[in-house]
């Protein structure tokens, strides 16, 4: 099953590159939590997105703020139902020009193929500088 649930991330990770949100939402349990770890305050990407729907809103924030020049995940590891993903990104914040990038780990919970919990860990101070900037 392990290696099932590191190819399901792996194509959600390809359906982002191709700006296939639809394939990402598809994927997703209907009680699905959708965290980054942080206060919203500090960003607005940061926090709790609930459902499909709120990882919808998720995506259509994220294209209205940030602006991607890298976005590599690097390593995948599975152990039970969960996936982590060590990778880095960086980006630049459309309202203000300013840059953040930062390594990250993704975890992603699976169950019955479909991915029901995700967890960001990622330097959100660096995120909230480029953002408050």
């Amino acid at each position: 099953m392990s290696q099932a649930n590191v190819s399901l991330i792996q194509s959600l990770y390809a359906a982002f590159g191709r700006g296939e949100i639809a394939t990402i939402i598809a994927a997703l349990t209907p009680d699905m939590e959708w965290r980054l770890n942080g206060s919203r305050s500090d960003h607005p990407l940061l926090g709790t997105w609930k459902g499909p729907q709120g990882v919808q809103a998720f995506f259509d924030t994220l294209a209205e703020l940030q602006d991607f020049s890298e976005f590599s995940p690097r390593e995948f590891f599975a152990s039970g139902d969960r996936v982590f993903v060590l990778g880095h990104y960086a980006a630049t914040m459309r309202k203000n020009k300013h840059k953040a990038a930062s390594d990250w780990v993704h975890i992603f919970t699976v169950h019955g193929g479909k991915v029901s919990a995700f967890l960001e860990f990622t330097d959100t101070a660096e995120f909230a500088r480029a953002w408050n900037a």
